[in-house]
């Protein structure tokens, strides 16, 4: 036993509570536990407590053993003066708070939920509550993964809003980072995400009409132009961005930014660059079109885009290949980007303009998208819960990450029942 684990079966009322009594004799019914005060002060504030035939309300402190109060200093903390009750795990020495009474539930907490607790922290699987969690009401997982994905997008959009504030309110160069970001699929996030950073996109906007230029300015700024190659398409757009570098006062990435390393060719970084100049060079109004469009299959031919004709034979600069396949973006890049730009980004402008409505629109776009495929996922499904949309498994993949694997079930919904449910 903890205090974290103490705290949690109080609040929760996972204790046997017919027939409480202070240490005085005097009958107690816990009406309400409290508010958990996570901050400095008494453990639970506004509890309601029937004390004989008072109700009192007011703060509550727990500890695992009276003499903690003392170990503690809370007879000296002013903050600790005005309790209602006392509740312990065991009384180890008389009452140390004159006028307060005592609440002993040693006896009343069943060894077999603590023996579930340990076993929950000392599982060494991936997740912790395997083979429990399916007997867990359908309805209680599906209120949970509605929290965590809200959970996880306002995580995520609290970052974006920083971005948002850093642009001036600009919410076109907002989805032209996103946008770019995502393009790097994780592995070339940050370099994709730099690469915006660098090239204002009022800098494309004027070249929109010029495939090849939007093109020289992704591939220049992004410091893959920096050499001389020997493919005269390369060369081009070297010399291209050469003009374009001291019009606009560039300065290129670091081409050692990129990674290439255990990645399939389709997925190489010059392949998205590529893909990325052509999104660029056909979408002048994306931000008004993607947030005006909350159809599934309306968003797709918004993300239709093709790398140019040269890279229907190369994967890197000066490397043909004998067979000559389109570069497109594939439906399963775009389910992604669904997810993880465009729905999240209808979000934030839903939230900003107040317009509750299209977050609801924004949300119900998830659920018409495929869940992801990934290890994370997979765990889940190897455990028996199967994520049907987009929406479940970024839940579950928030359910992972920010609770599982740091086996943190006391404040996870799923944990809560399975306590609950044990004997």
């Amino acid at each position: 036993m903890n205090e974290d684990l103490f705290q949690f079966l109080w609040q929760h009322s996972l204790y046997q509570a017919s027939g409480l009594t202070t240490q005085d004799g005097d009958t107690v019914t816990v009406i309400t536990p409290g508010t958990r005060n996570r901050d400095s002060g008494p453990d639970f504030t506004e509890a309601r407590i029937r004390l004989g035939n008072t109700i009192l309300v007011g703060n509550v402190e727990l500890h695992l053993r009276t003499s903690d109060w003392l170990k503690h200093g809370h007879s000296i903390d002013p903050a600790y003066k005005n309790l209602v009750l006392h509740v312990v795990m065991e009384e180890d020495v008389p009452n140390p708070v004159p006028g307060t009474p005592l609440l002993v539930l040693k006896d009343r907490i069943s060894a077999a939920l603590v023996a579930r607790y340990s076993d929950l922290m000392d599982n060494l699987k991936k997740l912790p509550c395997a083979g429990h969690h399916n007997g867990v009401k359908f309805i209680i997982k599906e209120q949970w993964l509605t929290s965590l994905l809200a959970e996880r997008w306002e995580q995520k959009l609290g970052e974006w809003n920083v971005l948002l504030q850093h642009t001036a309110e600009d919410w076109r160069n907002l989805l032209y980072y996103r946008m770019a970001a995502n393009f790097g699929f994780k592995v070339n996030t940050d370099a994709f995400l730099m690469l915006a950073q660098s090239l204002p996109l009022n800098v494309i906007a004027r070249h929109r009409d010029n495939a090849f230029q939007v093109e020289a300015l992704v591939f220049g700024q992004s410091g893959f132009l920096q050499q001389t190659w020997e493919d005269k398409y390369a060369n081009d757009l070297r010399k291209e961005f050469d003009y374009l570098r001291k019009k606009y006062g560039l300065s290129p990435l670091p081409v050692h930014l990129w990674k290439f390393l255990r990645m399939r060719p389709a997925n190489f970084p010059t392949i998205r660059l590529a893909q990325f100049s052509a999104l660029l060079q056909q979408s002048v109004h994306l931000f008004s079109k993607i947030v005006e469009t909350h159809a599934v299959r309306d968003i797709l031919p918004l993300l239709e885009v093709t790398a140019s004709e040269y890279w229907d034979t190369h994967y890197k600069f000066d490397e043909p290949q004998k067979r000559a396949t389109k570069k497109i973006l594939g439906i399963t890049s775009v389910y992604n980007i669904i997810i993880n730009t465009i729905a999240p980004i209808q979000f934030l402008y839903a939230a900003r303009q107040g317009n509750y409505d299209l977050h609801e629109e924004a949300l119900q776009l998830l659920e018409n998208v495929p869940p992801e495929k990934n290890h994370i996922v997979e765990i889940w499904e190897t455990n028996g819960w199967h994520a049907s949309n987009a929406a479940h498994s970024q839940s579950l993949i928030q359910l992972y990450n920010q609770y599982c694997s740091k086996k943190r079930c006391l404040e996870c919904a799923i944990g809560l029942q399975i306590f609950r449910l044990t004997k």
